[in-house]
């Protein structure tokens, strides 16, 4: 099996793994507070990935340096996000706060503005309008000229989630800690400060089976295995374009599921919406896909 082909498969791994998670959220939050599952999904996936830095031989590098950055990382990502986040699917339908959170990309974009001193292109600023007129669509459920948003603040906590990750991965670009080292890390700082929320809050309690179990499939895919999965196949495809690619695959798929799986009716506002979000992403890729390979251990 050639390189490139071993990494199609880790993406294609990833990206089946993610098309799945919007129903696990929908399913678990039918039974358990935001918070709840952050607190569950959060221990599985230190544990798992603590095992993987074990296995690989990094637990010296996890203990020793690289805390200072976790000290604030942790509390973006897992914490902030994923809270906020798990609060959208809490409100919106699972298909409309999927389809919102894929415009992570286009904030990213504008954000690096400011933060990276970097600069809009006309094309970025085109992948911008046509993405965020997908996001009109989906907040208005097609309604486009009532002003009035289905739910406002559902919509709202779905894009600040995309700021939080935007953000937390362009503040983390001169990060120069093993991928598996900075999260473990991350999530070391973030269990710890889940916990006393939990305590504080609605207390340690018995969720029942169904949400245990979907708390732990989120664990340990969504924030876990494929979090490794995409990381392998980025390391070791010849041109980071291939696997990126592949993104485009989940969101139909995640339509799919959530409507087999949740009963959840499949809005003609999402898929529009959705066509749009994908549209301005494609766009955005095409202009910055790289045209020479890439070191496959950059």
């Amino acid at each position: 099996m050639t390189q490139d082909r071993r990494a199609m498969l880790y993406g294609l791994g990833a990206v089946g793994l993610w098309s799945t998670v919007a129903t696990a959220f929908k399913v678990a939050l039918q039974h358990m507070t935001p918070l709840e599952l952050m607190w569950i999904a959060s221990l599985v996936s230190w544990a798992l990935i603590g095992a993987l830095v074990v296995r690989r031989g990094l637990l010296g590098e996890a203990l020793g340096r690289g805390w200072r950055t976790a000290a604030w990382a942790g509390l973006m990502n897992p914490v902030a996000y994923y809270l906020v986040l798990f609060a959208a699917y809490d409100r919106l339908p699972g298909q409309e706060a999927m389809a919102l959170n894929y415009t992570w990309a286009l904030a990213m974009a504008l954000l690096a503005v400011p933060i990276l001193g970097q600069r809009l292109t006309r094309m970025d600023i085109l992948a911008g309008l046509i993405a965020y007129s997908g996001v009109w669509v989906i907040a208005t459920r097609g309604r486009v000229l009532d002003v009035a948003f289905a739910d406002p603040l559902g919509v709202g906590l779905a894009l600040v989630s995309t700021l939080l990750w935007a953000l937390y991965w362009l503040l983390n670009a001169r990060d120069h800690r093993a991928p598996l080292v900075a999260q473990w890390q991350n999530f070391s700082v973030g269990v710890p400060v889940l916990t006393a929320l939990v305590v504080l809050g609605p207390g340690i309690q018995w969720v029942g089976g169904t949400a245990l179990a979907a708390g732990i499939y989120v664990g340990l895919f969504e924030m876990g295995i494929a979090f490794v999965l995409w990381q392998l196949a980025v390391h070791t495809v010849s041109r980071t374009a291939k696997v990126s690619n592949l993104i485009f695959l989940s969101p139909p798929v995640s339509l799919v599921l959530l409507h087999v799986i949740v009963g959840e009716p499949i809005l003609p506002s999402t898929l529009v919406g959705l066509v749009l979000i994908l549209g301005g992403l494609g766009l955005q890729q095409w202009q910055k896909a790289p045209a020479t390979p890439v070191d496959a251990q950059s």
